[in-house]
């Protein structure tokens, strides 16, 4: 049974216990209060935050920036989750810099709160390496695309709100509202960012220890938390990340048998044509993944790393002329403890996202792999092109 209090607090009974779902928006200071508010006059068992361990130490622990391995990051090709990252968390801290509260503050008056009365504090979101694995299978080529745009598209805005506003945004008939024009806009993302989390987070809250749970969560999650709570889902099943596809492996290897197959063929019936199909290959790719090193204001030998190694790194799928350049990058401009401790505040500006030497390797990477992508499907038309006038 659910019942709603008011419009940002909502009480169900099921299986002998009490649940209070706190609404917030993650920016208000009226959210981060009536956290306060409600577990102190309710003094529950349990109090579950909308937060998964690496958030959590996210959150408590200033000093992650510091701890960062770039080298690690651009090996284990991360770095474009990284980006991403950085992208969400200057949207929201730009967003809590219009109010004067720190990003997050309700999460932070959760878990305070729960220390002070005594309360075992339950961490109920999903892993998000495992949420964003799931977006980015699920979407496709152009999802991604779309996806990367509106996520850094946002690190730039300067698009501003009242906190009146940002106060509607917890009403149901809004968050119902935002939610059906987010899935007409973009419905491969709202299952595994919305739904799936909706399901994760109605099991963690059912199954939490004792017989009353406050949990704080994001407005957007309360209805569809009301309507899973009833139901049992399986945590291990939206924990697992989907299978690759093989497709997008047998497509990146086939690009570079037939792009060597029709220069090798050209070669055998006229040399001069296939020297010329080698010469475009190596200077689309090579070009094109240097320019793209070149506007993320790469080192004049990253950009000669891009230029000499896009042309090979393409016809093997299992390297990126982006990691070699970004690790030439790393290595000419190393990061020191500044960049780290100033990256999430660098990335509030365009100046400031060019000159971090962190996010400029993050930059560096990603766009000379893109430009290198560019080049390859321009070389390797060309290619063909010229296979096909010697026959």
């Amino acid at each position: 049974m659910a019942e709603d209090i008011n419009d940002t607090i909502t009480r169900i009974e099921i299986n002998d216990k009490e649940l209070i779902l706190i609404g917030t928006a993650h920016v208000s200071k009226h959210s981060a209060e009536q956290v306060k508010e409600v577990i102190e006059q309710e003094q529950p068992d349990t109090v579950c935050i909308e937060l998964d361990e690496q958030r959590y130490q996210s959150i408590t622990d200033g000093n992650k920036w510091k701890e960062m391995d770039i080298f690690k990051v651009i090996k284990e090709k991360k770095a474009t989750l990284l980006l991403m990252n950085l992208a969400i968390s200057s949207f929201q801290k730009r967003m809590a810099s219009q109010f004067d509260i720190s990003p997050g503050q309700e999460m932070i008056q959760g878990i305070e709160s729960a220390k002070e009365i005594g309360a075992e504090l339950v961490l109920a979101d999903r892993d998000i390496q495992i949420t964003f694995s799931r977006i980015w299978r699920g979407i496709g080529l152009k999802g991604k695309a779309m996806l990367l745009m509106q996520v850094i598209g946002g690190i730039f805005s300067k698009e501003t709100i009242t906190e009146e506003e940002l106060e509607k945004m917890k009403s149901q008939d809004m968050i119902n509202s935002m939610l059906l024009e987010f899935t007409d806009s973009f419905p491969r993302l709202k299952k595994p960012l919305i739904d799936e989390r909706d399901q994760y987070l109605a099991q963690k809250i059912k199954r939490a220890p004792g017989n009353k749970i406050v949990a704080v969560l994001g407005a957007a999650h309360v209805p569809g938390i009301k309507r899973e709570i009833q139901k049992d889902h399986d945590l291990t099943a939206l924990r697992q990340v989907p299978p690759k596809s093989n497709w997008p492996k047998i497509i990146g290897w086939s690009i570079p048998v037939l792009i060597l197959a029709a220069i090798a063929y050209t070669f055998m019936s006229n040399p001069s044509a296939g020297w010329q199909q080698t010469l475009s290959w190596i200077i689309w790719n090579g070009s094109l993944s240097a320019l793209g090193a070149l506007i993320a204001w790469a080192h004049p030998l990253a950009i000669l790393t891009a230029f000499v190694a896009a042309p090979l790194t393409s016809l093997n799928p299992l390297l990126a002329a982006g990691w070699f350049v970004g690790i030439v990058q790393a290595t000419m401009k190393r990061p020191n403890v500044a960049d780290f401790e100033s990256l999430s505040t660098d990335v509030f500006s365009v100046k400031g996202f060019w000159q971090n030497k962190v996010s400029r390797i993050l930059l560096v990477v990603i766009l000379a792999n893109l430009g290198s992508s560019i080049g390859t499907f321009i070389g390797g038309a060309d290619v063909i092109r010229l296979f096909f006038n010697n026959l």
